[in-house]
């Protein structure tokens, strides 16, 4: 069929359906590419390439003209980074007209990224507007989630709002919760309500794209600001009408001042609508926005794939090992404790 009806109403369905989540694994399961990610969905085919489970929101005779690559069309760019961006010289990153930067902190009841302290210092020293993301494992309760997010991360007038980071890790080798969509929803507007209160501001939720169409699909707590991931298409094929504050778009970028990749990201809205937006929740007065944005998405279209984290092998975004120290931040900076 040139337009996936069936594929969007089967994950209509999936709000009455199981869905096996589970989180925070050391390592991916070799054989996770010839299972079903949810218990409603095919298994993948081809995780590299475009998974057959998920669903288009637009005819697929029209999907060449929604390519990742129109982030191009957006004015203001930023970073996501954890400690596996390594020794991030944030100067650097500033002058290559990166705009904001979101940073881990946090993950489940007990985990904090060895990077963080160092990351949030140094970023607020080198100009750069960031906040904070908590990566959830569904194998702790809501309340001590967020108590370990709140005592890692300073509540700052000037800091971003804080992000309460949603993903399928069915990986994981010690959480092995089947959660229905309706407890997830349920654990997600504890957390986020706990958010708030601590920080007196609204969270915003990232979603990947497959827990999006299982759990969140179409409007499932959109009171609260959405950051999507969608690193092959447009987020209108993937997520529809819903209305997105920042969208991921790719996870290989370069930046001056980071060794490697990085996860890029792009605010939905013009240049002055982010200095709005900025000013509203920070407090902070942005300069328009640089001449010399980030190095654009120069993708082909072949190179353009749906690699949501748990979709690749090898990429442990939610498995924590043991790390050297952060390096030191500039003298100016306070560098609190690393919690990590």
């Amino acid at each position: 069929m040139n337009f996936s009806v069936s594929r969007l109403t089967a994950l209509a369905c999936v709000a009455a359906s199981v869905v096996t989540l589970a989180a925070c694994g050391s390592s991916y399961d070799p054989s996770y590419a010839k299972r079903p990610r949810f218990a409603t969905s095919a298994p993948l085919v081809n995780a590299k390439k475009d998974p057959t489970f998920l669903a288009y929101a637009v005819p697929e005779s029209d999907l060449h003209l929604f390519p990742a690559t129109r982030s191009a069309e957006f004015a203001i760019h930023g970073i996501d980074v954890s400690k596996y961006q390594g020794d991030i010289d944030w100067e650097q990153v500033k002058e290559s007209g990166v705009s904001f930067a979101f940073i881990k902190a946090t993950e489940g009841g007990d985990k904090a990224d060895s990077k963080f302290q160092y990351n949030w210092a140094a970023s607020k020293a080198a100009g750069v507007p960031r906040g904070a993301y908590h990566f959830v494992y569904w194998c702790r309760q809501p309340h001590e989630e967020i108590a370990n997010f709140a005592s890692v991360v300073p509540n700052e007038p000037d800091a971003l709002p804080p992000v309460l980071d949603v993903e399928p890790t069915p990986e994981s080798k010690s959480c092995k919760r089947t959660l229905y969509r309706e407890e997830a929803i349920r654990d997600m507007r504890l957390m986020l309500e706990a958010m708030e209160r601590h920080y007196g501001k609204k969270p915003i939720i990232y979603s990947s794209v497959d827990f999006y169409q299982a759990i969140l699909q179409p409007d499932a707590l959109s009171e609260y600001p959405i950051w999507v991931r969608s690193t092959k298409y447009h987020p209108k094929v993937r997520y529809g009408d819903r209305k997105w504050t920042f969208w991921q778009y790719r996870s290989d970028g370069r930046v001056p001042g980071i060794v490697g990749a990085v996860d890029q990201n792009t605010f939905n809205g013009s240049d002055e609508h982010w200095r709005s937006w900025l000013a509203a929740q920070t407090g902070l007065h942005a300069s328009p926005a640089v001449a010399h944005k980030p190095v654009a998405d120069d993708r082909s279209a072949n190179k353009l794939i749906e690699d949501d984290p748990a979709m690749l092998k090898g990429a442990d975004k939610g498995a924590y090992e043991k790390d050297g120290g952060a390096p030191t931040p500039p003298a100016a900076v306070e560098n609190p404790p690393n919690k990590g």
